[in-house]
């Protein structure tokens, strides 16, 4: 069984890709695990389908969109989730779960939080009058080579490149950074976190450990722009992918614990609290 390191290190954003189907037992595995029941650590339940291009009617297919953004792909992984509290969080973890499900198989994804039409796209995935369509993401083989639209968008998103880890961990408090070595066995959990994905690779989460208490706080630190789209927000969903990661990584190394909302974390100035992780002795 492949280690969830080595598939986060696998995976990136892939906007071209091979005109060629995905294999049968493939796409068999990946479209079991879209469709069983998916909850997130906070109790809300998305829900999520494939879409097959060339299943839809050509008149309906032609009206999908996503503006340039995106080549060659045929199949699509569309979520959608009831709007509650801590919904976009929990949408965030249950779609990255799959993303790295589909990294697993050897499939190549990316994940699409604006650039697409997302009424034809809701129609397609049967969207219920009560759901939000937040994201989605084309799923299938990489092209051999990018292409100049998706070279000039990664460069301009520096996707190649993450924020070091005094910019997004510390120890006990805000001034003091947390240094791998000080992280000791937790060290591979939020090295996982600094590579996960985020829109614009903004990397909106903070997370303060405090070794006495061996708790995990995870805040948010909102850049400008990016507070809400279409009654949602994108970098609460990046912070779901963020606990995603942590969560995958802990559990395969055996580390026990569970997320918790604390109404007593201490509140900051500049980033907003989303929930904590707490390990169990």
């Amino acid at each position: 069984m492949t280690r969830i390191s080595e598939i986060i290190h696998r995976r990136y954003s892939c906007r071209s890709y091979a005109d060629k189907a995905v294999e049968d037992n493939v796409l068999t595995a990946f479209k079991q695990r879209v469709e069983s029941p998916h909850r997130g650590p906070f109790g809300n339940q998305p829900r999520f389908v494939l879409i097959a291009i060339d299943a839809l009617p050509r008149e309906e297919w032609k009206k999908l969109g996503t503006y340039g953004v995106i080549k060659n792909a045929y199949l699509y992984l569309a979520g959608m989730i009831s709007p509650a509290p801590m919904a976009t969080v929990d949408y965030g973890y249950c779609k990255e779960n799959l993303i790295l499900k589909a990294t697993e198989l050897g499939l190549s994804t990316c994940w699409l939080g604006g650039t697409f039409a997302i009424s034809a796209f809701g129609r397609a995935a049967g969207m219920r009058l009560n759901e939000l369509l937040p994201t989605i993401s084309p799923v299938g083989y990489a092209a051999p080579r990018r292409s100049l639209t998706e070279r000039i968008m990664r460069g301009f998103a520096g996707s190649d490149h993450r924020l070091a880890w005094d910019k997004l961990f510390f120890r006990g408090n805000p001034s003091s950074p947390l240094s791998p070595e000080e992280a000791g066995v937790w060290a591979e959990a939020l090295e996982n976190v600094r590579l996960a994905p985020s829109a614009s690779n903004k990397q909106p989460w903070r997370i303060i450990y405090s070794p006495d208490r061996d708790v995990f706080l995870f805040y948010l630190a909102r850049a400008v722009g990016y507070r809400h789209l279409r009654d949602f927000s994108l970098q609460e969903i990046d912070m779901g992918i963020a606990l995603c990661h942590f969560d995958l990584t802990v559990k395969e190394l055996g580390l026990a614990g569970s997320w918790r909302l604390d109404e007593a974390a201490p509140k900051l100035k500049s980033w907003e609290y989303v929930a904590s992780w707490q390990a169990e002795s």
